[in-house]
């Protein structure tokens, strides 16, 4: 048997008294760690109460109470007239004593003793930078978000008695309250005919299209997208077991006749569409085109998955209604969402489709995320109600459109002799194409070392393509300049 004055007891037990856990109880910790790596092994006498609190400048007190401890959890035991051992039930072996060090004994491991599959698929570049600026794919400016209201009406919420509800489990599709308010707003804003029936709430698009996938799609089924598409559904899709066939995309959006052609001789699952705004081109479906695709789906049996991310945020005209407002044969799944709308923090999607698929999908939700966040659907809910969402899109639209035609003006300016692009009708970003002989990697790499930020996701260079998605909501004018003056700088050193 080890004698207890051979372990380092010091090196052992490291004590922050700045911690808010007790002293005592880090002791207490640290011991047990030892014991379950076999430093401490099983059947090891420990030092007395004295010893051990001279050891460790702790008061006696202190290490009888942290003996109490190990022994009340059973990780010890006395043994009268002989002193405190470490449990000989337990299952640790002895260690290399010359591990006896905290650096062992606060080790993680770095990879797992199993194996596990690896999915290449689904990984994302991230890059975390210390840049002030930024290019997103096009995403909303949160110092618009209205915060202060939020916050108000979220802790009004908490101080009502009768919100105890919001705390238990509840529907399962989402807030009943807030679904209700939400299927209001959609029928006005969107030409729907929808009940809070047909509604189920997510954390977001993705959450929305994941579970759309996963329940729709089987191992095999072809799911036809746009070239190019939304790399983010592109990898859901695949992950679900689809096979993804893409069709040309102009400047009227996607190609019908393309679509045609494939299911007269294939049988196609569902089609992803962006029609508000194409990701990444921006290029808006035309209502003739709606009309087709909408016949061509009932005829061939496909599902239309109708991705509308920015439906709120049109400059030019009232923008042309979603597929899902036309729909009378139930073929579309229509989602959406308030994270570009206010902020993409609020993660507040939402998926609409007829009663008895939000029935199934609330049952597959349920394993996942088992309801929405029923306070802040609540708060969201009562926003809608008092019209002050409708009212922040209003203001916002008016600046994301100033952001817009200046973002425009800088590019024809700075940039003209590079680049070339349409202003959108509508969304947060700009597709812009670029002369082929520019290497965009190298430009993005040039940006960075001026503390401008160009996501590799943004650029798009292939042998037929050579283009960036360039989202302007987040910056403002004067942050706009600088960035086009870094990017333009970036290019001339090519």
């Amino acid at each position: 048997m080890s004698s207890p004055v051979q372990i380092p007891f010091k090196s052992m037990v490291i004590i922050d008294r700045l911690l808010d856990t007790p002293v005592y109880l880090q002791i207490v910790h640290q011991m047990i760690n030892a014991i379950q790596r076999g430093v401490l092994t099983p059947g090891i006498q420990l030092p007395g109460s004295r010893a051990l609190s001279q050891e460790l400048e702790v008061h006696r007190k202190t290490i009888i109470a942290v003996y109490d401890e190990l022994n009340a959890q059973g990780w010890t035991e006395i043994k009268p007239n002989k002193g405190t051992f470490v449990s000989s039930k337990s299952p640790a072996k002895r260690s290399d004593s010359l591990k006896y060090n905290t650096e062992f004994l606060t080790s993680y491991p770095e990879q797992t003793g199993f194996h596990f599959k690896q999915n290449i698929l689904l990984d994302k570049p991230s890059v975390s930078t210390g840049s002030v600026l930024e290019f997103t794919d096009g995403l909303p400016d949160i110092r618009l978000a209205p915060l202060d209201r939020l916050a108000k009406v979220y802790g009004g919420i908490l101080k009502r008695k009768s919100s105890h509800k919001h705390f238990g489990y509840s529907h399962v599709e989402g807030n009943e309250y807030y679904r209700e308010t939400l299927a209001h707003y959609l029928n006005n804003t969107r030409g729907l005919h929808i009940t809070k029936r047909n509604i189920l709430t997510t954390r977001g698009i993705h959450m929305s299209i994941y579970l759309a996938s996963n329940m729709l799609i089987e191992t095999g089924d072809l799911v036809v997208v746009g070239d190019l598409s939304y790399y983010v559904a592109n990898m859901i899709f695949q992950e679900a077991g689809a096979s993804i066939i893409s069709v040309p995309v102009d400047e009227d959006g996607i190609s019908v006749e393309a679509i045609r052609k494939l299911c007269e001789t294939r049988k196609i699952r569902m089609l992803y569409l962006t029609p508000h705004h194409h990701y990444p081109t921006t290029v808006t479906l035309s209502a003739e085109r709606r009309l087709e695709l909408l016949s061509l789906s009932a005829q061939y049996g496909f599902i239309i998955l109708e991705d509308d991310y920015d439906y709120d945020f049109h400059y030019n005209s009232s923008p042309v209604l979603p597929l899902t407002s036309a729909d009378r044969h139930g073929m579309v799944v229509y989602i959406g969402s308030f994270c570009n709308s206010l902020a993409p923090g609020f993660r507040s999607g939402y998926l609409v489709a007829p009663e008895d698929l939000i029935q199934e999908l609330g049952k597959f939700r349920r394993i996942v995320d088992r309801q929405g966040d029923m306070l802040m659907e609540q708060a969201l809910g009562e926003l809608l109600e008092e019209r002050e969402i409708q009212r922040h899109l209003k203001k916002a639209l008016k600046i994301y459109q100033e952001r817009r035609d200046s973002f425009c003006q800088l590019l024809n300016a700075e940039l003209g002799e590079y680049v070339s692009f349409a202003a959108p009708p509508g969304g947060l970003s700009i597709w812009t194409k670029w002369n082929p002989d520019l290497n965009l990697m190298r430009i993005s790499k040039n940006c960075l070392a001026q503390h401008l930020h160009l996501p590799q996701k943004l650029l798009y260079q292939t042998e037929n393509v050579t283009a960036m998605r360039l989202g302007f909501g987040n910056l403002t004018v004067s942050e706009m300049e600088q960035a086009v003056k870094i990017l333009k700088q970036a290019v001339e050193k090519i």
